[in-house]
C-alpha cells in the first residue's frame, strides 16, 4: 500500500510514465495511480515560456554594446525533448531530479546570442543602435531553424529586442556628437531662417524699387506724352506762323507788285501827260501868240482880264507916253480883288 501513489498534472503539463524502460502512460493533464518503486515520471511543461536575456557583444567598429530582450517559446514535441533532457521528477516532492529543465532557457539564449553576434559583425555602432527591428527579423527566422532548437522540439513564438545600448563613455560621446549635430542643424535652421528673412527683405526692396521704377517710367511716359503734345502744338503753331508769314509775304509781294504797277501806271500816266503837254506846247509854239492869248482869255473874269491888260501895259510902258486911270476903275478892281470882311460871330443859341 505504501508503494502505490496518485499523481495529477495540469493541462499545460505533459506527463510520461516509464516502467522497465517503456512508456506506460503519456499525455497532457493526466491523473492516475502508479507503483512508485518500478515507475519513473517525466513532467514536461507545454505552456509558453518567456526567457529574458541581456548580454554584451561587439560591433564591426569594435564598440561594445549591451543587447537586452526576451524570447518566447514552448515545447512542441515532449517526447523529443524528454530524450534530450532529463525532466524526471521526484514522486514525493514533484521536483526535477536534475537542473536540465532550468538550463533550457540558457541554452536557447545562447543560440540567440550567437545569431546576434553574427549580425552585429556587419554593423557599425550607429547602425546597431538603430537596428532592433533588423536584428529581430534576422535572429527569429534563423533561431526557429537552428539545429539545436529543432533537436529539442521547441517552437519559437516570438523575439523582442528591447534595447541596444553602448557603454556609458561611448554613449556620452554619441550624445555629444548628436548634440553637436543637433546644434549644427539648429544653426543651419537659424541661418536658413535669417537667409529667408534676408531674401524676403530683398524681395520687398526689389518690389519697392520696381514700383518706384514703374512710377518713374509712368511719369516719364506722361512727360514724353506732354512733350510730344507740346511739340505737336508748337509745330502746328509754327506751321500756322509760317503759313501766316507766307501769307504776309504773299501780301507784301502783292503790295509790292501793286505799288510797282501803280508806280508804273503813274509813270505811264505822267509820261502820257508830259507827252500831251509836250504836244500842246509844240502846238502852241507853232501857233500865233495872240491866238493863244485869246484862247487863254476865254472864260476869264473881267477883273482878270483888266489885270492882264495892265500887265501888258506895264510891259510896254516905255512906249506909252501918258496913261490916265480913273479912281473909279481902280476902286472897282480893288473891290473885286479884296475878299469880303468876315461877319461877326453870333452868340450861340
Amino acid at each position: 500500500m505504501f508503494g502505490i501513489r496518485f499523481i495529477r498534472v495540469e493541462p499545460t503539463d505533459y506527463l510520461i510514465r516509464f516502467k522497465n524502460g517503456r512508456i506506460v502512460n503519456e499525455g497532457r493533464g493526466l491523473s492516475f495511480f502508479y507503483w512508485a518503486p518500478t515507475s519513473s515520471l517525466a513532467r514536461i511543461p507545454m505552456a509558453s515560456v518567456g526567457a529574458p536575456f541581456i548580454f554584451e557583444e561587439v560591433t564591426s567598429d569594435f564598440q561594445q554594446v549591451t543587447i537586452q530582450g526576451q524570447i518566447t517559446y514552448r515545447i512542441q514535441d515532449a517526447k523529443k525533448i524528454a530524450e534530450m533532457l532529463n525532466f524526471t521528477i521526484d514522486p514525493g516532492t514533484r521536483r526535477y531530479l536534475t537542473d536540465d529543465p532550468l538550463k533550457l532557457n540558457q541554452r536557447l539564449i545562447q543560440v540567440v546570442q550567437v545569431l546576434v553576434r553574427s549580425a552585429l559583425q556587419h554593423m557599425s555602432l550607429a547602425e546597431a543602435i538603430k537596428a532592433s527591428d533588423k536584428l529581430v527579423e534576422f535572429v527569429q527566422g534563423r533561431c526557429a531553424k537552428a539545429a539545436e532548437v529543432e533537436a529539442l522540439g521547441l517552437e519559437i513564438l516570438g523575439l523582442s529586442i528591447l534595447a541596444v545600448k553602448p557603454n556609458p563613455e561611448t554613449a556620452r560621446a554619441l550624445e555629444a556628437q548628436v548634440r553637436e549635430q543637433i546644434l549644427r542643424e539648429m544653426d543651419e535652421a537659424i541661418y536658413a531662417r535669417r537667409n529667408a528673412a534676408v531674401e524676403q527683405e530683398r524681395a520687398i526692396k526689389e518690389n519697392e524699387l520696381n514700383t518706384e521704377i514703374a512710377v518713374e517710367n509712368k511719369k516719364r511716359q506722361i512727360r514724353e506724352t506732354q512733350i510730344e503734345a507740346d511739340r505737336s502744338v508748337l509745330i502746328k503753331r509754327r506751321a500756322m506762323e509760317e503759313e501766316d508769314l507766307g501769307r504776309q509775304i504773299e501780301l507784301e509781294e502783292s503790295r509790292k507788285e501793286f505799288v510797282a504797277r501803280q508806280a508804273e501806271n503813274q509813270r505811264r500816266e505822267a509820261e502820257t501827260r508830259a507827252y500831251g503837254i509836250e504836244a500842246s506846247v509844240k502846238a502852241m509854239a507853232a501857233a500865233d501868240p495872240r491866238l493863244v492869248q485869246a484862247l487863254v482869255s476865254v472864260g476869264m473874269s473881267p477883273q482878270r482880264l483888266i489885270a492882264d491888260a495892265f500887265r501888258e501895259l506895264a510891259g510896254g510902258a516905255d512906249k506909252i507916253g501918258t496913261l490916265n486911270i480913273t479912281p473909279d476903275l481902280l476902286r472897282e478892281i480893288m473891290d473885286q480883288q479884296t475878299p469880303a470882311p468876315v461877319a461877326a460871330k453870333t452868340k450861340k443859341s
